[in-house]
């Protein structure tokens, strides 16, 4: 990555740390996450500083920082489990926001240190820190909700729920295989985000519109915004998969990246927290 580049996509891990995982867990019915959140900038201060400091070990000590609140939260999600004794689609998608940040926090660590995890080269896991942060936590959280809130005759809100915490386990597991293992996940992932946006749009948007109007904006807003920026998804994975012409990596953080970090995450968040989260029911 250029230094431009390199600085958008730190301030797209900025947004995610500070704003997108706080407001992410107000929305979250799990018994001491309103504490954590009180705490997490003791994890999302340090983690911020690491992405503006020179590689080495005062960078890798504060990303470290940052990875150990990640790893709590993720801790949550054999204890939600536990609790809830549910693997319904909703919930399967609660449990991959809680864990995925953890993701992003060890590649943080990684790439602060000039380590090549697993042999991945230092981009690939600086990207790898907002793609846990969006496609990862935000987009589980999200499609959990809509399926929350959807009838639970809706075959399209549970499949939605449970294709992108796959799609995202795919393309983590892509990382580790080859670039069409990659393609297959950014499919999965694509094709349930698409789901999401969908029923924003047709179901989510005219109900909040009578609540809140703003919020009904801000629901339209991010159904639009997904559409457009999965798609670029799938044409970079097709690319790096079949190596046909495809976006460049600067090129996809300013689109892409920005689109579901701006468009898309923080949009939908303050949707749901205007809308106020939902309240503690069976799981389906």
């Amino acid at each position: 990555m250029g230094p431009g580049t390199a600085e958008l996509v730190n301030l797209i891990v900025l947004l995610g740390m500070g704003a997108v995982i706080p407001l992410g867990l107000t929305l979250i019915d799990e018994p001491g996450l309103a504490r954590l959140r009180r705490y997490w900038p003791l994890a999302a201060v340090p983690g911020a500083l690491s992405l503006w400091l020179p590689r080495g070990g005062l960078a890798t000590g504060c990303a470290a920082l940052y990875a150990l609140g990640t790893l709590v939260l993720a801790a949550r999600a054999p204890l939600r489990l536990y609790r809830t004794r549910s693997l319904a689609p909703r919930e399967v998608a609660v449990l991959t926001a809680l864990a995925t940040p953890s993701v992003a926090g060890l590649a943080l660590v990684a790439e602060r240190s000039g380590h090549r995890l697993f042999g991945f080269d230092l981009d690939i896991l600086a990207l790898t820190v907002p793609h846990f942060h969006f496609a990862g936590f935000t987009a589980a959280l999200v499609a959990g909700l809509v399926c929350r809130t959807a009838p639970a005759t809706s075959a399209a809100a549970r499949f939605a729920a449970l294709s992108v915490p796959l799609g995202t386990l795919l393309v983590l597991a892509g990382y580790f295989v080859d670039d069409w293992a990659e393609l297959a996940g950014a499919v999965v992932l694509t094709i349930g985000m698409w789901l999401v946006g969908l029923l924003t749009w047709r179901d989510l948007r005219p109900r909040a519109r009578t609540a809140d109007r703003t919020a009904a904006a801000l629901l339209a807003v991010s159904s639009v915004v997904l559409a457009a920026t999965m798609l670029l998804a799938l044409w970079w994975a097709l690319g790096e998969a079949a190596g046909i012409p495809h976006p460049t990596l600067g090129w996809m953080a300013a689109t892409h990246g920005v689109g579901n970090a701006l468009g898309f995450a923080l949009c939908s968040l303050l949707a749901w927290r205007r809308l106020g989260a939902p309240t503690e029911e069976t799981p389906r």
